[in-house]
């Protein structure tokens, strides 16, 4: 049939045509956020092939077979289900995990840590021992303490491990400061740094919109007023995930969003700089540790990390986000 329908050029033989690599992912982890994730790739053509991997192999299945049938209104990918043992992950460029156990009712942080360290000690050796070559992008909370895991697990460069960090907490903050400024979130420089979670931090002193600062020395050099207002949309940013798991059980469409940008720019080698969480060698004494800091993404995963100037306030509240997370780890058994 294939003989009768087509014509091979008349110059190539099939089996010396050239065929450039395909952009491949991997998605380990195909819940509500592995999910949200995997649509966000294929609607914007972010891959060439798309492969998911998850323990519920029915269930993958079946949203596979969903996503195959949505092929013929996107740009062309293949879309996998399957197991990195099968070899059906190889020569992938990236691989995604929002694989993780959720919070249980009166569970407290450090089980839940312990729960996801015990599953990461089992499914970072295979990732690797598969997908040597690949870049590792973490999503599973808690985000930098999973992707400090992971690098020691893995050990892989520092630049080849990557966690989506405060990229969605930044997205919140300056989607509030544009609705009440009336501007396009497009148009506005603004970063929460250090843990995703409750120890994150606003950087006032850098937050612009065409180079013109909304408080340059801080909160500190706004009126009562002003400061009142500006600390209500943090806590805004701060409660968001709380907010949202409230009213419909979980967040997924927005990470899915700011994980295909951090996709792209490692695939599209874009230089964009993005908070995302990576190993911290030595910033203001703070070290080993992965938090999140204004980081310039490209093809090898973390490039620069952008020398970031804080006021006094914000660089005290940033040791104490690194110091939250240094002792969580300590509490951990890897």
């Amino acid at each position: 049939m294939l003989q009768r329908i087509f014509t091979l050029p008349s110059n190539a033989k099939k089996n010396t045509l050239v065929k450039r690599p395909p952009r491949k992912g991997v998605i380990i982890g195909a819940g509500q956020v592995g999910l949200a994730c995997s649509y966000s790739l294929l609607i914007q053509n972010t891959l060439d092939e798309l492969v998911l991997v998850d323990i519920n192999q029915e269930k993958l299945e079946g949203e596979v077979m969903d996503l195959l049938h949505g092929s013929p209104f996107i740009e062309p990918t293949v879309i996998k289900a399957g197991s990195l043992a099968d070899g059906i992950g190889d020569n992938a460029d990236v691989v995604i995990i929002t694989a993780g156990s959720k919070r249980l009712p009166g569970e407290n942080r450090l089980n839940l840590m312990q729960r996801n360290t015990e599953l990461f000690k089992k499914l970072i050796p295979e990732v690797v021992r598969h997908c040597p070559d690949a870049i590792l992008l973490i999503v599973t909370n808690p985000v930098d303490i999973m992707t400090y895991i992971s690098l020691k697990l893995s050990n892989l460069p520092s630049t080849s491990v990557i966690g989506s960090g405060t990229i969605l907490d930044t997205a919140r903050f300056r989607y509030l400061l544009a609705e009440k400024l009336q501007i396009d979130p497009r148009s506005l420089h603004a970063y929460i740094i250090g843990e995703h979670g409750d120890s994150e931090v606003p950087v006032w002193s850098k937050v612009n919109i065409s180079g013109m600062h909304l408080c340059e020395g801080g909160l500190e050099e706004c009126t009562t007023a002003e400061q009142e207002f500006l600390h209500q949309i943090f806590k805004q940013v701060k409660n968001a995930g709380h907010e949202i798991i409230k009213r419909k059980g979980a967040t997924s469409y927005a990470i899915g969003l700011g994980v295909n940008d951090i996709v792209k720019a490692i695939l599209r080698d874009q230089n964009r700089v993005l908070t995302v969480s990576s190993l911290v060698e030595d910033f203001y004494g703070i070290k080993d540790v992965c938090l999140s800091l204004p980081t310039i993404i490209n093809r090898y995963g973390i490039g620069r990390k952008v020398n970031f100037t804080l006021i006094e306030t914000e660089l005290q509240q940033l040791k104490h986000s690194s110091e939250v997370l240094h002792y969580a780890i300590s509490q951990l058994k890897l």
